[in-house]
């Protein structure tokens, strides 16, 4: 599936999710308040569901979400330690020796780039796990690597980079653009969060789905 298709299929799936169905839009905003109950409803879109499913059972969407939200913890872990190695390190050595401002920028430099590759490459697998998760509700799943990196390798690597690259780009200037609106941007953009959280996890789904 090309990456129009991706858009044009969860736009469309987002928009029939919500439009006209203010009381589920409205309960799915307050879920983005108690926020595992928004990261349980991805899962629920994860799954495949067609059209986009109903509230309801909202202890197992909490609990769900909570166990969604741990996953993402703990794939944060590397990404954290990259970071605290590397930025940390050059922070340190540039705050203990003023005269090597050259070598700890350097140093925090190179930090950054690493750590956004790491995050990079986490944050590909990390979508692939959560739909493992999603499908088969075991938590060791999402850390099931060998099926994880077998079914990116089905979808290819280059392909589902740009996949994914090309939604946080769309999304981070729709983002930005929301919340550069004087007073109310950031109202405005609280209230399509649900909206972005749908169709991103529609999103992953075809990907997921395509291989």
């Amino acid at each position: 599936m090309d990456i129009g298709m991706l858009f044009s299929d969860s736009f469309n799936y987002a928009k029939e999710a919500v439009v006209g169905k203010w009381v589920k839009w409205i309960l799915l905003i307050v879920s983005a308040i108690i926020f595992p109950l928004l990261l349980g409803y991805e899962l629920m879109v994860l799954r495949g569901e067609k059209p986009a499913p109903e509230l309801g059972n909202w202890v197992k969407l909490f609990i769900d979400g909570l166990l969604y939200f741990i996953i993402s913890l703990i794939y944060s872990i590397p990404i954290i330690i990259v970071a605290t190695l590397t930025i940390g390190a050059g922070f340190f050595a540039l705050a203990g020796d003023p005269s090597a401002a050259v070598a700890g920028f350097g140093a925090m430099a190179i930090g950054l780039i690493l750590t956004f590759i790491v995050a990079i490459i986490i944050s590909l697998v990390v979508a692939i796990a959560s739909v493992r998760f999603a499908r088969t509700g075991k938590f060791g799943e999402a850390f099931n690597f060998s099926e994880i990196l077998g079914k990116i390798k089905s979808i290819g690597w280059v392909n589902y980079f740009i996949q994914i690259l090309v939604m946080i780009i769309v999304i981070g200037i729709f983002a930005t653009i929301i919340n550069m609106i004087p007073f109310i941007g950031q109202i405005i953009y609280f209230i399509l969060l649900p909206v972005i959280a749908i169709f991103s996890a529609r999103y992953i789904c075809l990907i997921y789905d395509s291989a």
